[in-house]
């Protein structure tokens, strides 16, 4: 007797959902130059990694910073202009005016931005307006 095919439950990357999410939220307008170096930072890059660049005027992105935590690439959190605002625990956020001058250099538009690295050369970005609805069920 033969037995029946179960299918495992199949769950998508924590990664993979959140790109999904980011892309189908309309943010994929960013003005950051995909395949651009990074300009100058003062950490040393992992291979693929998140930098988000955030202000104080972002609003709650609690939700957001939920998500890419659990996506589980190493974050860089940058937190330019002159207002101080808070990262998750664990991630202590670039400040200053070298931080302004990398996000300028970079020509975000918009905060938060998210930008997925690989090898120090951004792939993928996103700027503006993140909800809650737009990370949710991603963890």
């Amino acid at each position: 007797m033969s037995r029946p095919f179960s299918r495992l439950p199949i769950r998508p990357a924590p990664l993979t959902l959140l790109l999904l999410a980011l892309g189908a939220s309309g943010l994929a307008n960013a003005r950051v130059r995909l395949g651009e170096a990074l300009p100058p930072h003062p950490w040393v890059s992992s291979g693929r990694e998140l930098v988000v660049l955030y202000s104080h005027d972002c609003g709650d992105i609690g939700p957001l910073w939920g998500a890419l935590v659990s996506a589980g690439l190493p974050i860089r959190a940058v937190n330019p202009e002159e207002t101080p605002a808070p990262a998750p625990a664990g991630l202590t956020p670039w400040r200053g005016d070298d931080a302004t001058e990398f996000s300028r250099s970079l020509k975000v538009s918009a905060y938060p931005a998210v930008l997925l690295v690989q090898d120090g050369r951004v792939l993928n970005a996103w700027e503006g307006d993140f909800v809650a609805g737009d990370v949710v069920g991603l963890k």
